[in-house]
């Protein structure tokens, strides 16, 4: 390696000048070959770099700088043209002005704001430039401009590099449009939203947050705002809580305050942003006002409480009183009346009134109105709907209203009652509770009064129809009394002739009884279908007693020496009196019956056991499956009458061999008796008089009364009417289900009264599945009787 140029030093003393020549051209050579290794070094640099001196002459230039700018080399070193790069005419360059030492402003003025100290070095400068190309293209270049100094700090020239940026000012122009679309995007979107540190403070509000909220930027930066209220501030640090660890929160519901004051409910959508992995950069939070819908909301709940409330309420000051509750919530108002017209009187009273004081709502039902004493009777005359926000201009009307209801009013909201044809009232809330009523309140008054007008005729329709069913119940009784009237009185003749008949056999008994006795058999079996019948028309008109057996019992007191001899003749002394006495009270006595409490289980396998033997010549297999359970509340000679009707009608329409199916067993808070038949079945157009009585499911012209429990016994049709009648006397519930044999739908086919003798079964299953009747019998518990009695 060559020494040093700074470490040669001339030969001194005595020496000749020879050798001091000869070290100066050494050194000189030296220095020569430095410099062109640096020229070709720098020549050949794949970077583009212009140097100067201090006299701003270029020194050095890069292939890759003549590449860049167009200009070959030869053209710029020796000259000063380094402004040729970036300008069309001469100036100084940032190379020039680094080498001046010129002052920061002067930098700044010539290159903007773009312009920047470097960090590469010190007083080196730096910026970035735009670089046309003939074509029209161009390219964005940073350079660096760093100055040369000597050993002494001296500035003896500058370098200056280029770099092309093109791609990195592309990527800065595609964010900042990026930018700008997502900043229009932000503000046109119709919802708040806002973005805050991870302490809560805002740092950018939409334009549409202002406009929902009222408040600004300016209005947080500036200093404490009431955006949350008190009573939501543990919520929503909570929800901060919970959104630093999920990250995003979905649809949580809170309340916002606004600029002047209103309360909004808000749905809030947040999510948490970070600047990088582990740092939480802020939240990013869109709100949306909810407040109608929540309105919107209550409304629809309102109006479907009270749609559930109107068969609740029968009376229509009741059923008013809780709509007038509902929408005095609403509307949040102090109170909310319904005023109606009374045309007769020409007067307005108030109805089913709701007040915060329970006196205005006494006094409110006790007095009435001249029209003009009210706004309402205004809104009535007109039709349309009012609001007074400013009691004292009509002071006069307002201040007599006042001391009637004894209530200070404020403002007042009124909307008509529109009926089909005719206004039918006013509905009208009083005193909002904060501030006055808005057009909203006119509008959720509007929305409530179809529904009251509807209510108001509902009630008006309801009362004329319970006005003619009063009078239906008043025709029905005085009919009851009429037929039990007539029951009684068929008692005494039907009695007298039976005793009669026994009186006329006995008569005959010395006469061929050939002659008379099938004639006086045919008259005494009629006879007791007459008894029957009388009978069971006493059970299903039930009733008051008419006295018959004080009758009687009069007749025996006043009569009874006449009584006695008549019937010393036939009975002889003694105890013939005691004997008609009896007689009286079994025939006329009233029949009361007492309920009792039965374990139905028990009663039912009793009863089966002693009807079995009245239907032994029937083959037909009654089966019983009962269960214990709670027990049932009803006279014991009721329930055997329900037992043995069920059975004997199971029993006449199942042919023989066939099933009957016996079911007792605890349903809900009850028992449930079931009796299941696989017979004939009920034809569908007799079902849905099978109840009415006397009723019967054959034909007219095939009917008779056979044996008991015979198939197809046929009967008068009072059995069923009779068990309807109990239900409704003792609060037990009857259903019945029935599948018409499909073998005889046609009308045609006749049951042959017997499975074995049916052409269409092979065997009893056949049968089994073509046609079955069930009735059931539900017994609820005692406290449950008043349920069933309303179905």
């Amino acid at each position: 390696m060559p020494p040093d140029a700074d470490t040669i030093q001339p030969p001194t003393g005595s020496e000749g000048s020879e050798e001091k020549v000869q070290h100066c051209q050494h050194h000189h050579a030296e220095t020569g070959q430095r410099e062109l290794i640096l020229s070709l070094a720098i020549e050949r640099l794949d970077v583009p770099l212009l140097v100067i001196d201090a006299e701003h002459l270029i020194t050095h230039c890069s292939k890759a700088y003549e590449r860049l700018a167009g200009i070959p080399a030869e053209g710029m070193i020796g000259t000063k043209g380094q402004w040729r790069t970036f300008f069309l005419e001469p100036g100084p360059v940032l190379l020039d002005l680094v080498v001046d030492r010129a002052p920061e402003a002067e930098i700044m003025a010539r290159f903007g704001p773009g312009c920047r100290k470097s960090p590469l070095a010190e007083d080196a400068w730096e910026a970035e430039r735009f670089l046309p190309a003939p074509d029209g293209g161009g390219k964005w270049f940073l350079f660096t401009a760093v100055p040369l100094k000597d050993e002494n700090g001296r500035v003896t020239g500058a370098v200056e590099t280029f770099r092309e940026v093109t791609k990195g000012h592309r990527m800065q122009d595609a964010l900042r449009r990026t930018s700008v679309r997502l900043q229009t995007l932000v503000d046109f979107i119709p919802y708040p939203i806002g973005v805050f540190t991870m302490d809560g403070h805002p740092t950018y509000l939409n334009p549409y947050f202002t406009k929902v909220f009222g408040w600004t930027l300016e209005d947080f930066q500036a200093g404490r705002v009431p955006f949350v209220p008190f009573d939501q501030v543990q919520s929503t640090l909570e929800e901060l809580k919970r959104l630093r660890q999920d990250k995003i929160l979905v649809h949580h519901e809170s309340k916002r305050l606004t600029r002047d004051g209103r309360l909004l409910d808000v749905s809030i959508r947040a999510a948490v942003y970070a600047e990088s992995l582990d740092d939480l950069a802020g939240v990013i939070a869109i709100y949306r006002d909810i407040t109608k819908d929540k309105r919107m909301a209550r409304i629809q709940e309102a109006m479907l409480q009270i749609s559930l409330a109107l068969p609740k309420y029968p009376e229509l000051h009741e059923l008013l009183h809780f709509i007038n509750t509902e929408v005095k919530d609403l509307v949040e108002s102090e109170g909310c009346v319904v005023i109606l017209p009374d045309e007769e009187k020409q007067e307005l009273y108030i109805t089913g009134a709701a007040y915060d004081q329970d006196e205005a709502i006494r006094r409110a039902a006790e007095v009435r109105f001249r029209y003009d004493q009210l706004m309402a009777g205004e809104v009535i005359r007109t039709g349309k709907p009012m609001i007074v926000s400013d009691t004292s201009r009509n002071r006069e009307l307002h201040e007599e209203r006042d001391r009637k209801l004894g209530y200070s009013t404020r403002n007042l909201a009124l909307v008509p009652l529109v009926g089909r044809n005719r206004i039918k009232g006013a509905i009208c809330a009083i005193n909002k509770r904060d501030g006055d009523f808005k057009p909203s309140d006119i509008e959720l008054l509007e929305m409530v009064a179809g529904t009251v007008a509807v209510v108001i005729a509902y009630a008006q329709v309801s009362e004329k129809l319970k006005s003619a069913y009063n009078e239906l119940l008043s025709m029905n009784k005085a009919k009851d009394k009429m037929i039990n009237h007539l029951s009684h009185e068929l008692r005494t003749p039907l009695a007298v002739l039976m005793s009669t008949m026994t009186i006329v056999s006995r008569k005959l008994k010395h006469l061929p009884e050939a002659e008379w006795a099938p004639t006086l058999e045919r008259a005494r079996r009629n006879l007791n279908r007459l008894v029957e019948i009388q009978r069971q028309a006493e059970d299903i008109l039930m009733g008051g007693s008419l006295q018959t057996q004080d009758v009687m019992m009069l007749l025996l007191e006043e009569c009874t020496d006449e009584l006695e001899a008549l019937t010393a003749e036939e009975l002889g002394e003694g105890v013939a009196v005691q004997k008609i006495r009896r007689r009286i009270d079994d025939l006329f006595g009233p029949k009361t019956s007492e309920s009792e409490k039965i374990l139905l289980d028990g009663f039912v396998g009793e009863r089966i056991s002693f009807l079995k033997p009245l239907f032994a010549h029937r083959h037909v297999d009654v089966s019983l499956a009962a269960e214990p359970g709670p027990a049932v509340w009803i006279p014991r000679d009721v329930l055997e009458k329900l037992v043995d009707g069920l059975v004997r009608n199971a029993v006449e329409n199942t042919p023989d061999e066939g099933r009957i199916d016996v079911l007792v067993h605890p349903r809900g808070s009850g028992m449930e008796l079931v009796v299941h038949d696989y017979g004939v079945g009920i034809p569908e157009e007799a079902k849905k008089r099978i109840f009415e009585g006397f009723f019967t499911t054959g034909d007219t012209l095939s009917y008779s009364s056979k044996r008991p429990y015979d198939f197809n016994a046929g009967g008068k049709g009072a059995d069923l009417l009779r068990m309807k009648m109990f239900s409704q006397r003792y609060g037990f519930e009857i259903r019945m289900t029935s599948t018409r044999c499909r073998h005889l739908l046609d009308g045609a086919s006749v049951c042959p009264g017997g499975i074995s003798l049916c052409p269409f079964c092979a065997g009893p299953e056949d049968c089994y599945g073509s046609g079955e009747t069930t009735f059931s019998l539900y017994f609820p518990s005692k406290g449950d009787e008043q349920d069933i009695r309303n179905l």
